[in-house]
Formats: C-alpha cells, sequence, structure tokens
C-alpha cells in the first residue's frame, strides 16, 4: 500500500469524496449522492489517466490547502476554479483547470476559491486509498454514509494516494467550454395541474433567483410565489435528482444529489438529466428560467450530453 498521502491544512467550505453515486438503495433510505456535476467529475479522471468511476475530492465555494507527504503523483482540477501549485520552495505557481501536472514531496495545493460556479474537483492518478460504502466512494454528510465516517474533511486530517506516476508519461490539456445560458428545461411533474394556470404561465415565463439556502440537497429558489389549488401536501412518494417540490410558501425547491428519498411537497416539474450538472453550479443569486420540453426533446438533449461529454473525454486520451 502506498504511504503517499495529502495533509489537510485548511479542510475549505465542503471537501468530500465523491464519485458517480451509490445506486439501488432508496427502498432503504439511502440516496444516491454522487458527483455534483458528474461531467466534470469525469473529465477529472480522465486526465490522469483513471477509470472515469473512480473517487475524486469534491469541494465547494473555497477549496481546501493540501500538503503533499512521501511522493509524487499527478493530479488535474476541473470545474471554474482558482488555484496555486505552492512548491517546496515556496515558489508558486498559478494552476490551470483541465490540465494534468506533477506534484512533489511537500508541495501544496491551495484551491482559493470557485469562482463563477459552485463545484470543482481534484483526481490524482492512481485515486484515493478510501473505502467503498455500498459500493460507493461517495459521502453524504447528512446521513454519514460513506468514508471519512460519512463525514466532510478537516484540518489535519490525511488523504491517502492509492499510487503515483513520478515519470508522468504524457501531458493532457482540454479546451473546456460551459454553458453560458441559465435557462433550465424541464418536463411537467406529477402535480403539475395542482397550480393554478396564472401559476403555471409564471413558472415558464418568469425568472427566479438561486437563494443562499442551497446545498447538496437541495436549491431553494426565490420569485413569484406558486398558487396551489388542490392541497400543498400530498402523500409522502419517491423523489429522484432535479425534481422541483413547491412547498406551502409557494417557492420552488429543485432536489440535488443528496436529496431525501421521500417526501410530501407537491412536484411541479423536473430538471432535464442534461441539465442537471448545469444547475448543480449555479451560484447564489443566479436567476434561471425555466423551459417545459418533451419525452423525445429531454431523450434527445440527453444523446447530446452524453455525445459531449465523450467528446471531452476522448480528447485526454
Amino acid at each position: 500500500m502506498s504511504n503517499i498521502f495529502f495533509e489537510i491544512l485548511r479542510p475549505g467550505t465542503n471537501t468530500t469524496v465523491q464519485d458517480s453515486g451509490r445506486n439501488n438503495l432508496s427502498h432503504i433510505g439511502v440516496t444516491v449522492s454522487g458527483a455534483m456535476d458528474q461531467r466534470n467529475y469525469k473529465i477529472s479522471n480522465a486526465l490522469v489517466s483513471n477509470s472515469i468511476d473512480n473517487a475524486v475530492i469534491e469541494f465547494a465555494y473555497q477549496g481546501p490547502l493540501l500538503k503533499l507527504k512521501n511522493g509524487s503523483i499527478n493530479f488535474a482540477i476541473t470545474g471554474d476554479v482558482n488555484f496555486n501549485i505552492i512548491k517546496n520552495n515556496n515558489e508558486v505557481q498559478k494552476g490551470e483547470c483541465y490540465q494534468n501536472y506533477i506534484l512533489n514531496n511537500e508541495d501544496q495545493i491551495d484551491i482559493i476559491s470557485t469562482q463563477k460556479s459552485v463545484y470543482g474537483y481534484l483526481a490524482v492518478e492512481g485515486s484515493f486509498n478510501v473505502e467503498k460504502i455500498w459500493n460507493s466512494y461517495s459521502i453524504n454528510t447528512k446521513a454519514n454514509i460513506g468514508p471519512n465516517n460519512g463525514k466532510k474533511y478537516s484540518i489535519n486530517e490525511k488523504i491517502f494516494v492509492k499510487g503515483s506516476n513520478e515519470k508522468f508519461n504524457k501531458e493532457k490539456k482540454i479546451n473546456y467550454k460551459k454553458s453560458l445560458n441559465n435557462i433550465i428545461r424541464v418536463m411537467k411533474g406529477p402535480h403539475f395541474n395542482y397550480f393554478s394556470d396564472m401559476s403555471k404561465f409564471i413558472f415558464f415565463n418568469e425568472e427566479y433567483s438561486v437563494t443562499n439556502l442551497s446545498d447538496r440537497m437541495g436549491m431553494r429558489l426565490k420569485g413569484p410565489n406558486l398558487e396551489n389549488l388542490i392541497n400543498t401536501n400530498i402523500k409522502s412518494e419517491g423523489l429522484v435528482k432535479g425534481v422541483i417540490q413547491v412547498p406551502a410558501d409557494g417557492n420552488p425547491i429543485i432536489l440535488l444529489s443528496d436529496h431525501g428519498t421521500i417526501g410530501g411537497y407537491p412536484k411541479i416539474a423536473n430538471v432535464i438529466s442534461a441539465d442537471l450538472d448545469k444547475v448543480a453550479q449555479l451560484v447564489p443569486r443566479s436567476n434561471i428560467k425555466f423551459k417545459e420540453v418533451n419525452l423525445v426533446e429531454a431523450e434527445n438533449s440527453f444523446k447530446d450530453y452524453l455525445t459531449d461529454t465523450n467528446k471531452y473525454l476522448n480528447e485526454c486520451n
């Protein structure tokens, strides 16, 4: 087993290990979790020649300050992230996302912050030496499930690395282009007709603002209240990532990776799979508009999303 590890000198706002998620456990109340931005998660692994489903470090807003001990590693960071590489001689190198670097013994990675987004990803070649819980590396801090006792990382903890590549055989860099619009495509939810005609019109024609009450569980929006004519509560039903619930106050909530598995608020719509990464990266005070699409459009959009994702992954080879 490798003795290479990161010492955490600053933990950051919400630093956890994530992967593609934990499937087939909703019936016992365990949600999928996984990386909030699945495309950036996969690209980070591809840039360091890992399998795309390996564990990575996910961070939000301010990232961690990490010092490498006992070896060298090949690493990459994805997202819209401001970070520096601090050499052992205190030389500071400005880092660029979507390319790989060698980090040597006693060097540091200072992930200062995300910029016009929420989440970023750090992958190392060989991946991190963490334990799978229910067939996933993902940490769900709300339920304390996953490596590190299901908790986010704290100062002075160690994160061990499985292996290293001191030869650094291939430099990799891609030109990643993120979406520049805040139009979120949705399909009507099972309780769409609970809402007044005016509320239906408002939902698709007015802007909503992302509030500070947003995390890995969900994103609360602020905007024109949606009037429910039938019932503001329902019998609890199963939930999926991207569903948009409307509680009694009339302000929508978009459920995200660590959402509960059941809930009793009416569901007006569901974000299509192709737009989930975009939603996850919306910062507070972002203004968004919802656009209705049908099932065929949603399926075709997801095919396009997969095609684009595979294009980036192929560029990493």
